[in-house]
């Protein structure tokens, strides 16, 4: 089958934060933060749900292609209209040339009494690499379970590691560091002759990201790497504000959680092939191909580094960096025939 007949394909991205991010929960809870992030609900680990990305990139998408069209006479730009969740006369386009529609779908469009569930899709974000505080300064672990969620090929075969040790590389600079490194409030052995080290410090450095990162990269097994990162969570606390007397509001006291900058996030698009639809009966044109697929939505990336993903945009945070790879064969990208 050629590759123009593929049902779908998966590309794997990278990203960085620039700032905290914090995806909450909804709610309020007793314990030591009020406000909590949400967490994978079998490893524990915070992540980004796929459905918070896909309502934050088919905004800019649209914001992305937003001018002065007409539909029906009528004005119909990309942005706001075809972003948000529609509905109304002011709602999804649902046009089979619109980029937001056919890549985001809609639930009812203003010629369509069906819903259409769009041809991109998106996994959750996950922690890939974790910034930690210790007596060298800032180190950045992982763990084979979240290095496998790369795709890279190599990383499927990593097995666990033992509990109660770091893998970490040591530098010329750092030969005062024998046997131990603190992360946080562990102070674990230091392992570094693992020759698994050297090809996953090769290929984390084919991500784009920064030497930084690379040069200070720990490994410690999935077990100790989900209490490390909610141990190392960046906690903020603020103060609701009064609108009549500008100052605070009286028992309006709170703390909330946030995945800390630096932290290097993985997630995966899935491309679905827009030959094998049709859009009130008419064929998709503005994209032909999974690749097109993901080509839109790649294009409004660039806003994520500006306007952010997730909460507390007014305190600073949300802000993150897709990194561009430099060797496509590190991507993790598979396509599947159908």
């Amino acid at each position: 089958m050629t590759k123009d007949n593929k049902s779908f394909e998966t590309f794997t991205f990278f990203g960085m934060a620039l700032d905290p991010i914090h995806v909450g929960t909804g709610g309020t809870r007793l314990g030591r933060v009020d406000n909590t992030i949400i967490r994978d609900p079998v490893t524990r680990i915070p992540k980004i749900p796929g459905s918070s990305l896909a309502g934050v990139m088919r905004a800019y998408v649209a914001m992305h292609y937003e001018n002065g069209r007409n539909i029906q006479k009528r004005e119909k730009p990309y942005y706001p209209d075809c972003a948000g969740q529609g509905g109304g006369d002011s709602g999804h386009c649902s046009q089979a040339d619109c980029p937001v529609c056919t890549v985001f779908g809609f639930a009812r469009g203003m010629d369509s009494d069906s819903g259409f569930a769009g041809l991109a899709g998106f996994s959750d974000m996950h922690v890939l690499l974790f910034p930690v505080a210790s007596q060298l300064g800032p180190q950045w672990i992982t763990s084979p379970m979240a290095l496998r969620q790369t795709g890279i090929a190599e990383f499927s075969k990593l097995g666990d590691l033992p509990e109660q040790e770091v893998i970490y590389c040591k530098t010329d600079k750092e030969e005062s560091v024998q046997s131990s490194l603190n992360l946080g409030w562990l102070f674990l052995p230091v392992k570094t002759d693992w020759n698994k080290l050297d090809n996953i410090i090769r290929k984390i450095s084919t991500l784009c990201v920064p030497d930084y990162i690379v040069n200070h990269l720990g490994v410690v097994s999935d077990k100790l790497f989900a209490h490390i990162v909610n141990s190392n969570l960046e906690v903020r606390t603020s103060v609701a504000i009064d609108p009549a007397t500008g100052a605070a509001e009286d028992k309006a006291l709170f703390t909330y959680e946030a995945l800390p900058r630096g932290t290097v996030l993985v997630w995966e698009l899935t491309c679905r092939n827009p030959r094998h639809f049709k859009i009130n009966k008419n064929d998709i044109t503005v994209v032909k191909s999974p690749e097109e697929v993901k080509n839109v939505v790649a294009e409004a990336y660039s806003y994520l580094e500006h306007l952010g993903i997730g909460g507390m945009g007014s305190r600073g945070m949300g802000r993150l960096r897709v990194l561009e790879r430099k060797d496509s064969s590190a991507s993790g990208e598979s396509g599947k025939e159908g």
